[in-house]
């Protein structure tokens, strides 16, 4: 089992950036594939960023692609989301969540996939 807790969110204007982290407890932090999620006030909770065991393959949702670098340093057990040029949209709850498996080079995008979950980290983003 992991426990896992995100960091860094923040208050930030458009077109700034922030950088998210998510700390997992328990030595068997290479095991598991990570993904990064959001949810608005309203709205379901979406896939924002995937992750492989290995770190080498990743993938991003549309609307971040290009704006967003997921990298995990398996030392620290510890799992980044950086956010650049943020827009409004960008405003959400951002949530980190794990998937123990096999594989070290796949990653996975849906809710159900995902075994554990953090309590999520405010992002809020002003015109």
């Amino acid at each position: 089992q992991v426990q896992l807790v995100e960091s860094g969110g923040g208050s930030v204007q458009a077109g700034g950036s922030l950088r998210l982290s998510c700390a997992a407890s328990g030595r068997t932090f290479i095991s598991y594939a990570m993904g990064w999620f959001r949810q608005a006030p309203g709205q379901q909770r979406e896939f924002v960023a995937a992750l492989s065991r290995s770190g080498g393959s990743t993938y991003y949702a549309s609307s971040v692609k290009g704006r967003a670098t997921c990298s995990r340093d398996n030392a620290k057990n510890t799992v980044y989301l950086q956010l650049n040029s943020l827009k409004p949209e960008d405003t959400a709850v951002y949530y980190c969540a794990a998937r123990s498996t096999y594989s070290t080079d796949n990653y996975y995008t849906t809710t159900p996939q995902y075994q554990y979950w953090g309590q999520g980290t405010q992002v809020t983003v002003s015109s």
